[in-house]
């Protein structure tokens, strides 16, 4: 029981890089699931919603600037 204990408690060591291209293959929609169960474990959960409320930002704000660029 204690080796469970002492497993969730240790830190998840992802770095920026991989929890960007968790998120980018999310967004895609293609992942294997042997890579998806590496990133629970790997990935911090808060590190992911924040890279994902950035990539949400920037995608709307490419289509919005794309929008504009083709109705000028």
């Amino acid at each position: 029981m204690s080796h469970k204990v002492a497993a969730m408690a240790s830190p998840r060591k992802g770095s920026i890089l991989q929890t960007a291209r968790a998120v980018a293959w999310a967004f895609l929609g293609v992942r294997k699931n042997s890579a998806y169960q590496q990133d629970l474990g790997r990935l911090n959960p808060l590190h992911v919603i924040v890279v994902a409320l950035v990539a949400a930002l920037l995608f709307v704000l490419a289509l919005v600037g794309l929008v504009h660029w083709v109705v000028n």
